[in-house]
């Protein structure tokens, strides 16, 4: 596990040449240590290919687009997994692409990776509770459900935004304020929570931690991260390694929320961290 993390962090140490496919691809290394990235990414190169093989060779980009959607959704068979929409093998793109199921940004980055191979620049949107798509072109922008390849207009977009600003009224931005690019470490921060939460929640602590471990990878300055891997080293019984971020983020944060909870934990950690020595 050491080795595959070393491996994530040496693709996320700039934010201007992280390979997010790669980076992205890599994350389910945590579930399957010795998944073969490279057998994977030669399965999307060659479907990159075939699909290269029918573009004309003066093939406007929404030519391209139309082209990868039939593609992607009729031939390939690509969707959203309804009817298991919350198993975690849905953020896995190895898996994803075996099954032709997934989730919107699972799909979001297939198809995303073989539209780059043909010439779209084809960038992410990290809207609320839907990742989604866009493809600059002469006319404008085109945004897409990746979910169905379908393009959403305005209306639908502010639709789907309304659920979201009700909720959040201290957020209410202009519509263009969450269509903006996603950068590649916050799509894959996005990726390492949708499979955060399904782990705390069933309580998987060895999977939860090796997500917690890429989180502090991507954002070591976030402190609340630190911590939520110190819950998991905690819940697998290594309090040395739960106390250092326990205690950390207590140190930086004497005033949370969580503070007192936290502190309450101290004792029994290092009373099992003295046991051990």
């Amino acid at each position: 596990m050491i080795k595959n993390l070393d491996y994530f962090a040496s693709l996320v140490q700039q934010d201007e040449t992280i390979p997010l496919f790669e980076a992205a691809l890599s994350i389910a290394q945590d579930a399957n240590p010795q998944l073969d990235l490279g057998a994977t990414q030669m399965e999307v190169d060659t479907m990159a290919a075939r699909l290269r093989r029918r573009l004309p060779s003066d093939a406007s980009h929404v030519q391209k687009l139309r082209l990868l959607n039939h593609f992607f959704y009729r031939e390939l068979g690509f969707a959203g997994n309804v009817n298991n929409f919350y198993d975690p093998e849905n953020s896995y793109l190895h898996c994803v692409l075996s099954s032709r199921r997934g989730i919107p940004i699972s799909l979001a980055l297939l198809y995303m990776e073989l539209g780059n191979q043909v010439g779209l620049e084809i960038k992410g949107i990290s809207f609320p509770g839907h990742f989604l798509m866009k493809l600059s072109v002469q006319s404008g922008e085109i945004v897409l459900d990746p979910v169905s390849g379908i393009s959403l207009s305005r209306e639908d977009l502010e639709e789907r935004l309304e659920p979201y600003l009700a909720q959040n009224a201290e957020r209410n931005a202009p519509l263009s304020a969450y269509l903006q690019e996603a950068e590649p470490r916050e799509i894959l921060v996005r990726m390492l929570r949708n499979l955060k939460a399904l782990y705390f929640e069933r309580a998987d602590w060895e999977l939860a931690l090796g997500v917690q471990q890429r989180l502090v990878i991507l954002l070591p300055e976030d402190i609340a991260e630190r911590r939520d891997r110190g819950m998991a080293y905690a819940n697998l019984e290594c309090p040395q390694a739960a106390l250092r971020d326990i205690e950390d983020y207590l140190e930086r944060r004497p005033h949370a929320q969580d503070a007192s909870m936290l502190r309450q934990l101290l004792p029994k950690l290092r009373d099992a961290a003295r046991r051990l020595n």
